[in-house]
């Protein structure tokens, strides 16, 4: 994908739009996705420099590992981002993009990992680890 796509937090104090390709969605079961969510993750991912996000001063980032941080909005808590440490692209979650967004699911990951409450219910390839 190539187009253009915007999107926002809950409560629009952040904006952001994507101006480059933005990879297939992820969705992530790790315990960390889940207990920022509150379910798995779903994102896609873009090249910083096609990234561009209005209102970065109201995302907070929370250092969840020692090798990758989560945006998320300081005003209404919407997560976000997720970004490696060091890396040129930031992971954008599907779910935040206005519709219609385009995007489709890609794989899944940590899937050994994933809460006990839900099934995986498609046939995109799945994974035990990143």
């Amino acid at each position: 994908m190539t187009d253009i796509h915007t999107g926002s937090c809950l409560c629009g104090a952040v904006r952001f739009k994507t101006s480059g390709a933005l990879r297939g969605v992820h969705y992530c079961h790790c315990s960390q996705c889940r207990k920022q969510s509150g379910h798995y993750y779903a994102a896609t991912s873009s090249a910083d420099t096609e990234l561009d996000v209005t209102g970065a001063e109201n995302v907070t980032w929370y250092e969840s590992s020692d090798f990758a941080r989560r945006g998320f909005c300081r005003v209404c808590g919407s997560a976000l981002f997720w970004k490696r440490n060091k890396s040129e692209k930031t992971s954008v979650m599907a779910g935040a993009f206005d519709q219609p967004s385009g995007l489709r699911g890609e794989h899944h990951t940590f899937v050994d990992d994933k809460g006990d409450y839900y099934e995986i219910n498609d046939d995109l390839p799945r994974h035990a680890r990143y």
